[in-house]
């Protein structure tokens, strides 16, 4: 995808992400279901027997899940991606508030303020971003079998087969929430969303 600058919108609608950010998005689902997909492979019995050849599926995901954290450094050159990064790191009294409402499966909009990232988004992006460290340096250790002694081996492969299956399952409820929202999809999509949507879901964002 191009990094040329965005497209203007039209009067009805706000800029929520740059090209550079939607770059980033997209590079981090591949890699990740790449990882999700393979690791499948490796762990499924049924799908190991119909795939088959079992080292190139490991060397796929070893690189893929090396490569997971290059879409977000490359971002870190884009001013737009640093500032969402910024947001995404502060919690806010409108956080709490939104927190609270979830918690008690409030669904008014009024119930939930939120800034142009709620708390929920918030928090995933927090809990993704440490997930995948994690999952890095565990892969490193079950990789590089010479460099570390054999009880880490041992941790860092039960850290990794259940932090996997964690992150498979919180990665679905990231799906099952983006495809419940088709205006919060264009967004990623397109760049753009409606004015209407942004004050009714973001009324704390500052457009």
């Amino acid at each position: 995808m191009s990094l040329r600058a965005d497209a203007p919108v039209r009067a009805t609608e706000v800029r929520r992400f740059s090209r550079a950010e939607r770059w980033v998005h997209r590079t981090s689902a591949f890699l990740m279901g790449v990882c999700v997909l393979t690791a499948a492979c490796l762990y499924v019995p049924e799908l190991a027997e119909l795939v088959g050849r079992r080292a190139l599926v490991v060397t796929v995901h070893q690189w893929a899940g090396l490569a997971l954290p290059v879409p977000v450094l490359a971002g870190l050159a884009s001013r737009a991606f640093r500032g969402d990064v910024r947001l995404l790191n502060r919690f806010g009294p409108h956080d709490r508030v939104w927190l609270r409402a979830a918690l008690r499966r409030d669904k008014r909009h009024s119930a939930r303020p939120a800034g142009k990232f709620n708390a929920g988004q918030k928090i995933y992006a927090a809990w993704i971003a440490g997930a995948t460290l994690v999952m890095l340096g565990t892969g490193l250790i079950m990789w590089f079998t010479h460099l570390t002694p054999l009880v880490w081996r041992t941790s860092a492969t039960f850290v990794h087969d259940w932090l996997a299956l964690t992150m498979g399952i919180v990665l679905a409820g990231h799906i099952g929430m983006a495809l419940g929202d088709p205006e919060a999809r264009r967004g990623m999509r397109t760049g753009a969303v409606s004015r209407e949507w942004a004050e009714r879901e973001h009324s704390q964002w500052r457009t």
